[in-house]
């Protein structure tokens, strides 16, 4: 071949690199970009919805007081065999549509997910018309003594004919985490005041306070499985942000460790989720809970990403197992509902930045285009 020809190909191949590279480089950028734009149509929407309040339920907690929070088990269900149907029964993965009928479950879930739309944009944009919404939602919900809710969970996933709350109900506040987010990331605004912080500081005391002494919450915070994780998860973000680091950092060091090796098997697996009928979902549901007590235990001073037992146990293998299920293999545990691998694409971009390995990325990426 001609040197004149093997000079062109060269040169050709050298460009094509360059362009190659040059794409790559710039994806991040285009995701970013992507990322705010959609935040920011998020937020928009965000205003219109809420505010939301326990007061809002029809139905009266068996308190009598409506500022007790609500919720009715999901996975029980009414006795053919019994007059009335009492005591109920479980049917474990089967929703119950009336557990979510007159309760509090839906209004909190709306709350969380608005408050935090809306401060993640103030703080990308400034604006402070998307804080003031998200203080609103917040002192909404938290404060206003004629909308609060009380800082304690007694009536949560109540189960008709056998109690009027137990500590799996404490699995519907796990998203305190996210309030907790909220409220830091608006704390620059001049909608967000000294008072608002400190009775938010406050009611997250005392919910923190019930959880570590009531007899509800230490019946939670004995789960074996993904509640056990969330309950960590909650307690951990409510002790930080009240100033707790030190208690909260000594409980990551001893009581979560224990946990992480009591959860997940050398190989990933996470037997008490594989014990489920919707396996896939409770594995991956109980994995978000570590990525997040793993955030969590980095401002508390302890390094659970990288945390591994003596014979293999960590996080980074729970995400693993379930990695080598996400790219088309069949999933060999029980899943009653549909297997979705999209739910593992924030842990895996979390994952890539975390770990350093952009094999992840690229599996979300993949995930991310076929849903």
């Amino acid at each position: 071949m001609p040197r004149s020809v093997l000079r062109l190909v060269a040169l050709c191949l050298a460009v094509a690199f360059t362009c190659l590279h040059a794409v790559a480089a710039a994806q991040p950028q285009v995701q970013a970009r992507d990322s705010r734009r959609q935040l920011l149509t998020d937020a928009e929407k965000a205003l219109t919805v809420g505010p939301f309040s326990v007061m809002q339920k029809p139905r009266v907690p068996p308190s009598g007081d409506k500022h007790d929070f609500l919720s009715m088990a999901p996975y029980w269900w009414p006795d053919p065999s019994k007059p009335g149907g009492l005591p109920y029964i479980r049917r474990d993965g089967e929703v119950n549509p009336e557990s979510k009928e007159g309760t509090d479950d839906t209004a909190f879930s709306a709350m969380q997910s608005a408050a935090l739309v809306l401060a993640r944009a103030y703080k990308e944009s400034g604006q402070e018309r998307f804080a003031g919404r998200a203080a609103l939602l917040l002192r909404t919900w938290f404060l206003d003594p004629a909308t609060r809710m009380n800082p304690h969970l007694n009536y949560g996933q109540a189960v008709p004919g056998r109690n009027e709350g137990r500590g799996a109900g404490i699995i519907a506040t796990r998203r305190l985490v996210i309030v907790v987010e909220a409220a830091r990331n608006i704390a620059a605004s001049k909608a967000w005041s000294a008072q608002d912080r400190n009775g938010l500081e406050a009611w997250c005391a005392a919910y923190a306070t019930w959880l570590l002494t009531s007899p509800i919450g230490r019946e939670e915070e004995g789960t074996l499985n993904n509640h056990g994780t969330w309950y960590e998860a909650q307690l951990a973000a409510l002790l930080l942000y009240t100033g707790k680091q030190a208690e909260a950092r000594a409980r990551m060091e001893t009581r979560v460790k224990e946990r992480l090796a009591s959860q997940i098997e050398p190989d990933g697996r996470q037997p008490k989720e594989l014990e489920r009928t919707r396996a896939w979902s409770y594995s991956a549901m109980n994995l978000e809970g570590w990525f997040t007590l793993a955030r969590l235990g980095r401002e508390a001073g302890v390094d659970l990403w990288s945390f591994k037992t003596r014979d293999g146990r960590s996080i980074r293998g729970a995400l693993d197992y379930l990695v080598t299920f996400a790219d088309g293999a069949t999933w060999p545990h029980q899943q009653i509902t549909a297997t979705d691998r999209g739910e593992l694409i924030p842990l895996l971009r979390e994952a890539a930045v975390e770990w350093k390995d952009p094999s992840y990325a690229v599996l979300a990426d993949r995930l991310s285009q076929r849903r």
